[in-house]
């Protein structure tokens, strides 16, 4: 009677378990994707835009040292606050099981719809000195 119960008793656990281990690796990942994907894909898009403004700015400022090209950077560089939100959720996605390859792609997802023509596209990726 008692190895029964002892048998049930770990046959409820062993099956608790699986229902966890299903939930984290199977159906989980899939419904992240879903919930973070629109939002991942803005502040990747606008992280990389900042960058670029940020780097602009700072090669202004090595050039042409003027109140107006300092206060451009002291914006430029507020805005990077964009990129550590980016980094923030881009570490929540890859915890939550979505590899660096899906997120890769869900980046040039957004670049492709965003970037009306050639050289919008260019642009955006085009580091400017």
């Amino acid at each position: 009677m008692l190895v029964n119960r002892t048998l049930v008793f770990l046959n409820v656990i062993a099956c608790c378990a699986l229902i966890s281990l299903t939930a984290k690796f199977v159906i989980w990942p899939p419904v992240a994707k879903m919930v973070f994907k629109d939002n991942y894909q803005e502040l990747m898009f606008q992280c990389d835009n900042v960058m670029r403004e940020h780097l602009i700015a700072k090669t202004r400022v090595m050039t042409e040292k003027s109140e107006q090209s300092l206060l451009q950077l002291d914006a430029a560089e507020m805005g990077l606050v964009t990129c550590h939100d980016y980094d923030v959720l881009r570490k929540k996605m890859r915890q939550a099981g979505i590899s660096a390859h899906e997120l890769s792609l869900m980046g040039l997802e957004v670049i492709e719809a965003k970037a009306k023509n050639l050289y919008e596209f260019v642009d955006i990726h085009e580091i400017k000195y």
